[in-house]
Formats: structure tokens, sequence, C-alpha cells
């Protein structure tokens, strides 16, 4: 089985993330893709974060019509913050998937270096490196962050990157949609709507919950 993770703190999910994971999804031949909510990502400082388990819900919501979609708690379920490496090691361990990939955007990639044992990441999982809609593919001698040089090299037959391990590191063009979850949240704070930026139920839990409002402080 070929297993997808799909990483990310989803403050709220949105339309351009289910496009790109549809589009990563067919292109790849995945049989499963886990959207998996950050409960603590170590690289958010923002202090009005939604809760993980709003975020979480929102996230159910959104792909609970999709049969290769599922939403995944393991972050929340794990003390601490939430680290990428832990849950490539969860998923290796529990579904023993005959390959694993991870989905991650183009900037998070470029703060690869920083993450925790970044280095077994890519000895562990093939990384699919998704480009934000619109933005032309730089050049696949520019791509690489300095401290990953030595560990790819790039394969023209095949135009990706291999690792010593057997896995592939692929830069994938998205031809999706361009939103950010910072646009919405400024849109609810102004009172408005969410439609076709979001899931319709998406929307109702997020008015519901009175999730993003400037006078809310509970989050």
């Amino acid at each position: 089985m070929k297993i997808g993770i799909f990483g990310g703190t989803f403050d709220p999910i949105h339309c351009g993330h289910l496009r790109s994971a549809e589009d990563v999804r067919e292109t790849f031949a995945l049989d499963r893709l886990y959207f998996v909510p950050a409960a603590r990502p170590p690289h958010k400082n923002r202090a009005d974060i939604a809760s993980a388990e709003h975020r979480f819900k929102m996230v159910e919501l959104a792909v609970a019509d999709h049969p290769a979609f599922v939403a995944s708690a393991v972050e929340l379920e794990r003390p601490g913050l939430s680290y990428s490496i832990d849950t490539i090691r969860h998923f290796l361990a529990t579904d023993q998937p005959a390959t694993l990939a991870l989905m991650l955007g183009i900037d998070a990639f470029r703060d690869l270096p920083s993450w925790k044992e970044s280095a077994s990441i890519p000895a562990l999982c093939d990384l699919i490196v998704t480009t934000r809609p619109g933005e032309e593919l730089p050049p696949a001698t520019a791509f690489l962050p300095v401290a990953l040089q030595n560990a790819f090299w790039y394969d023209p037959a095949i135009r990706m990157y291999r690792h010593a391990s057997g896995h592939f590191l692929t830069l994938h063009h998205i031809a999706g949609l361009s939103i950010a979850s910072s646009t919405l949240r400024h849109l609810m704070q102004h009172g408005r709507s969410l439609r076709y930026l979001v899931p319709a139920a998406v929307e109702a839990y997020i008015t519901n919950h009175r999730l993003y409002k400037a006078e809310e402080c509970q989050r």
C-alpha cells in the first residue's frame, strides 16, 4: 500500500489544501493520504491559534466524503511538541506501507534542516515537495537547501532526487487554488463569508464555534 502524510496546522483547513492533496494523490497513485493536524507545532508562535481539537474536527469534516483521505489524531494523542519524525515512525510501525511519502510545501521544505532529526526523514520516506499555485518551478540545480545538498543527487532520467536510502525527493508543481489560512482568519474577523473557500461543513463549524472572531479570546 502506498501511503502519504500531509501534516500542517490547518488553521483552518481549506479548499486549497484539499485540491493540492487530491493532485498529489492522483499523480503519485497513493492508496491513502493522512491529514495530520499538528497539536503543538514547534515552528508556530501565534498565540491565537485555534485549539488542536477544533482544527482536527475541521479536518475530519473536510475529508469525510473522500474514500482515500483520512484525518489522523496521532499528534493530538502524543504528548509534547508535534514533530514530523515521530509521526513518520508511527505510520511506518502501524501501517507498514510498501511506500510512505511525506507531502510538504516548498516553504516548509526550505526549513527542513531545522526540523527535529531532519537527516533521518529522507532516510525513512519519500518526500513530495509542492510549489505554491502559480509559482514557477525552481531550477533543479538550485532547489535543495545547502544543508541537504550532500544528502541527495539529481537523476535527470526520472527528474527526481535520489537519497542513499533509496527514497526519492520530487518537486511537484501544484495546479491548485491559491488560498491562505491567514486570509480566511482575516475574513472571519471582519464578518465575511468563507463560502467556496472551505467545505460547507467546515464553514458551519467555524461559525457555530465562533472561531477566528476578533472579540473571541477562547481558542
